[in-house]
């Protein structure tokens, strides 16, 4: 019995679907959440498939133009084919470039945000863990030092997968084994989307704090001042002279005071409330989006090649380049290698 991968790529193979199609099945088996998956869903049904169609036909009839400007020189309908063509280019031009600008989106949707929690020992960063996943995910102690590793967890924020990771609070340690724990929380905020800082308000700014403060300054991220059900001595202004213009929350993550807030404050960072999916196509992967920016560069240098009355020939191979980039999409005239390496990933479990 042929097994999921298999029959796909049967089906493939068969000229029932293309390699797009082929593609959402397995972003459908791998979404985590409604989003992702109603995203796949539409480019299994065609979506990408139709909207390549009509690019394609539109440089179709620019070619054909081409041709017969060619074929037919006594005419002398260069010009006409010429002024056409450009006029043509520039409205895929706009096309293809709504359709990469809406990557970003679909990277959100389908990889999701990566939020590091930093900050130095005993600040509350296993605490505020435990409170966003609403159970005892992490162990809390009075004990500096407990996390000395990364714990990594997935959450929704408005339907979009959120991966929160606890890291090794930062600070200057003898222990070995605990300093790479926190060289790790180091690169571990370098690859991050955002960064949630950490500061125990209930204590004076020491010098780790101020180190994470620092990192926190020169990347996206939210300042969270914890401990508030405590007599607090550190102000947001305090924190705001140091970082700019960053969000400052004021919380209790031992109490889950300002939890909600600081969800409020990732979605408005990221507009996850305004990531529409039902009317519109949506680029998620990243194989579709490096074709359709070669797209763009081919389309771009056919303008050049008719502007500047560079040789026919040298206009109509631009333009040949943007239906071979059409065709990575779609998997005609893709090599074999890389249709082995997509239907790889259907090998679940492995």
């Amino acid at each position: 019995m042929l097994n999921l991968g298999e029959f796909t790529k049967r089906a493939f193979l068969n000229g029932r679907i293309d390699l797009s199609q082929a593609e959402a099945i397995i972003d459908i088996i791998n979404s985590k959440t409604e989003k992702e998956a109603k995203t796949s869903i539409k480019q299994l049904n065609g979506e990408i498939s139709k909207r390549l169609s009509e690019i394609r036909k539109k440089v179709m009839e620019i070619l054909v133009d081409i041709e017969a400007s060619i074929d037919y020189p006594e005419y002398d309908i260069e010009e006409v084919t010429n002024s056409k063509a450009l006029e043509t280019l520039e409205e895929l031009e706009k096309e293809i470039g709504e359709l990469e600008k809406t990557f970003d989106n679909g990277k959100i949707i389908r990889d999701g945000i990566k939020i590091a929690i930093i900050g130095r020992p005993n600040a509350g960063k296993s605490s505020l863990l435990n409170s966003i996943l609403k159970e005892e995910r992490a162990i809390v102690t009075d004990i500096e030092g407990t996390t000395r590793d990364t714990i990594e967890e997935f959450i929704q924020i408005d339907g979009i997968p959120v991966k929160i990771i606890d890291t090794a609070g930062i600070r200057n340690t003898n222990n070995k084994v605990e300093q790479i724990g926190i060289n790790k929380s180091i690169k571990t905020t370098e690859s991050a989307d955002l960064i949630i800082a950490i500061i125990d308000a209930s204590k004076e700014l020491e010098e780790e704090d101020r180190q994470i403060l620092e990192l926190a300054k020169q990347k996206k991220s939210i300042i969270l001042l914890n401990k508030i059900d405590r007599s607090i001595v550190i102000t947001k202004d305090e924190i705001k002279d140091k970082v700019g213009d960053k969000p400052i929350i004021e919380i209790s993550a031992l109490n889950k005071i300002g939890i909600e807030e600081l969800y409020k404050e990732i979605s408005n960072i990221y507009n996850l409330g305004e990531i529409e999916i039902d009317d519109t196509l949506t680029i998620t992967n990243e194989r579709h989006k490096q074709a359709i920016i070669c797209m763009k560069e081919h389309l771009k240098q056919s303008k050049i090649a008719i502007y500047e009355k560079m040789p026919i020939d040298v206009v109509t191979i631009n333009i040949t380049n943007i239906l071979e980039e059409i065709g990575k999409i779609t998997g005609e005239g893709v090599s074999e290698d890389i249709i082995n390496e997509i239907f790889k990933k259907f090998c679940l479990g492995k």
